[in-house]
């Protein structure tokens, strides 16, 4: 994730533009957020509560009449928040496995079922992929994308209803990563598990 959409800016302008919108707890750890900020030689923080994703909704459904971005409008009135956060390092070893269960320790829990655990070796180290659905009554009511290269750590939380065959659609938009899965092809050895519970 190189670079945040047009429509994420806009967000973050009216975000400041618009200081009385309550924002709920994030759920990613804030003092292991400041010390990651901290170390990274570039980062990126997005939390778009659900004012701000109705507005984005209604401008996207007003301003383009492709099916994709109409789909993407569709499914933004289902959520409650998007938390993005994404690190990027100079060199591997500036976040450490004690880091990630923090991460994980957040999401715990009957509800939370792992649909995909990708774990694939690089040249530069250890690449992991951790996608988590929150169940709640058979329906699902959330999401967590965990991406984990040796330079560069995403970390993605949508609050609300959001069905795994909506990642395609919602992946590009307001900082979310298009989602792919690793290994990859060209990396020696791997391992890779995937469920899905709906």
């Amino acid at each position: 994730m190189k670079a945040l959409t047009k429509l994420t800016i806009l967000a973050l302008a009216l975000v400041t533009a618009l200081p009385a919108l309550a924002q709920g707890p994030m759920p990613f750890p804030p003092g292991l957020a400041k010390q990651l900020a901290a170390r990274a030689s570039n980062y990126t923080e997005v939390t778009l509560d659900k004012n701000m994703l109705h507005f984005a909704s209604q401008f996207m459904k007003d301003k383009h009449k492709d099916h994709g971005k109409v789909q993407v409008s569709n499914l933004l009135h289902n959520l409650k928040a998007i938390y993005v956060r994404t690190y990027e390092f100079k060199q591997p070893g500036e976040y450490t496995t004690a880091d990630l269960d923090r991460i994980r320790s957040q999401f715990r829990g009957p509800e939370w079922v792992p649909m995909v655990q990708s774990r694939s070796h690089s040249k530069d180290g250890l690449e992991i992929s951790d996608i988590y659905q929150k169940i709640v009554n058979g329906e699902s009511q959330g999401m967590l994308i965990l991406n984990a290269e040796p330079k560069e750590l995403d970390f993605v939380y949508i609050d609300g209803h959001i069905n795994p065959s909506d990642l395609g659609a919602i992946g590009g938009n307001f900082g979310v990563p298009k989602l792919h899965t690793r290994p990859h092809a060209d990396h020696g050895n791997s391992s890779s598990h995937a469920g899905a519970n709906q």
